[in-house]
């Protein structure tokens, strides 16, 4: 039997970007659609690793398989995720190491607990399996046997003819879900039979108040609860009560997580002032990041994590995030490291210079803009088709401006939080 973690891996990515992935993950695998047939042969050119295509033999080699035995549940990580980073690549976090019978156990006693899942749930998915959140939602429904309804893609109606189809009961989204549901005329809404659905969690990105409150007066049936965490692990929930009485909260932390605000020095900082938020896992899990020990050691402060968020706790221990230290850009939930379009720009031949960050978008949250110093005329259409050919096209900017110099600081390095600040609406 084959030992090794299982890897959900992103399917818009390009054939390089997917290859740089399979190749420093050491997949000893790969499962594929037959819909991606050309991009995964395209990455797999230069790796020896096995491959099955569903639809192309896949289905065969299944049936061949010899079946488990008893106890035979295999060791190594239970999952290993890619999250984009500051640096121009992804990193691997990968969880400490347990049998499935034990990543069973967690998922019992943590999330399936946690959210009172029972067979009798019907999970309608909201977005991708390759999302830690909604990959882990629907391991819940399987460990307690309840149904997990699969969509191709997000489109507001149809999931919501979904919920209303299958009965469902809970689900899993970003504020962007939010806002395309909220989009749709308040009439058709009220045309579908939407009363099973008894619970929405969000997460991944800052949610603005107003939309909470809208989306909590279209679904008073509905228990819409925040969570805040990330791949590297969990920390925190906040139910709708509790944030009706604290507007913009993300809540108090999870049974046995810890958080803590701490400075730049690690020192821990007054309740109510802002500081580096960190996490101590419940339990003695700790991740690490995949070939970069550096990164590891950066994100460990004794035995608490930090992905880089910027935060307070208040009297009763609630916490709200305020801000982040990275360049990380989130769209609508997806995180999207800058610097990584910026390699490829800077790959092209007319490109001197270029700054690559995050602006307001009312329906995504953020959304890329690139600035870029010519060396020759060349129009940006040009330079969004070069990036998209060489990067999954969620990544292209989708604003962008030629400038004659880009500001930097006396080190040189491009003032990003400037350039982002200036594009935001002015405080009242």
């Amino acid at each position: 039997m084959l030992d090794a973690p299982f890897l959900p891996v992103n399917w818009h990515l390009r054939s390089a970007e997917l290859a740089y992935i399979l190749a420093d993950a050491g997949a000893s695998v790969v499962v594929g659609h037959r819909d991606l047939a050309e991009d995964l042969a395209a990455a797999l050119a230069e790796h020896t690793v096995p491959s099955l295509v569903v639809g192309a033999g896949y289905e065969d080699a299944v049936d061949g398989a010899e079946p488990l035995t008893d106890g035979d549940t295999g060791g190594g990580p239970e999952l290993m995720f890619y999250t984009s980073g500051t640096t121009a690549r992804p990193k691997g976090v990968v969880h400490a190491a347990m049998s499935a019978d034990e990543g069973r156990r967690r998922a019992m006693e943590g999330q399936v607990a946690l959210w009172g899942w029972t067979k009798d749930d019907v999970y309608v998915m909201s977005g991708p399996a390759y999302h830690a959140s909604h990959l882990g939602w629907s391991l819940c429904a399987l460990y307690v046997g309840a149904t997990t309804v699969v969509t191709e893609q997000f489109e507001a109606r149809s999931w919501l003819e979904e919920v209303e189809r299958h009965r469902g009961t809970r689900t899993f989204m970003v504020p962007a879900h939010f806002i395309r549901i909220l989009e749709l005329p308040e009439e058709d809404r009220a045309a579908m039979d939407l009363a099973s659905l008894a619970l929405i969690v969000h997460a991944a990105a800052p949610c603005p108040v107003a939309v909470k409150f809208k989306m909590m007066e279209a679904f008073p049936h509905a228990g819409i609860h925040e969570l805040y965490g990330a791949s590297e692990g969990g920390a925190t929930k906040i139910s709708p009560e509790e944030w009706r009485a604290r507007p913009g909260s993300v809540g108090r932390p999870w049974p046995g997580v810890e958080i803590r605000i701490l400075d730049e020095e690690g020192a821990p900082v007054a309740t109510g002032e802002p500081g580096l938020v960190y996490i101590r896992p419940a339990g003695p899990q700790r991740f690490s990041y995949r070939n970069d020990a550096e990164a590891t050691e950066r994100a460990w402060r004794d035995d608490a994590f930090t992905v880089g968020d910027i935060g307070f706790l208040d009297g009763d221990g609630y916490l709200t995030i305020t801000d982040r230290v990275s360049d990380m850009v989130l769209w609508g939930g997806v995180n999207i490291a800058p610097r990584e379009i910026e390699e490829v720009l800077f790959e092209h031949p007319a490109v001197v210079d270029c700054a690559v960050f995050g602006i307001p978008d009312e329906r995504d949250g953020e959304r890329l803009k690139a600035m870029v110093q010519l060396r020759t005329e060349v129009d940006p259409a040009e330079l969004a088709e070069y990036v998209g050919a060489r990067l999954a096209r969620y990544k292209v900017p989708k604003e962008w401006e030629l400038v004659d110099e880009l500001p930097r600081d006396h080190n040189g390095k491009v003032r990003k939080r400037q350039l982002s600040q200036a594009h935001r609406p002015a405080a009242p």
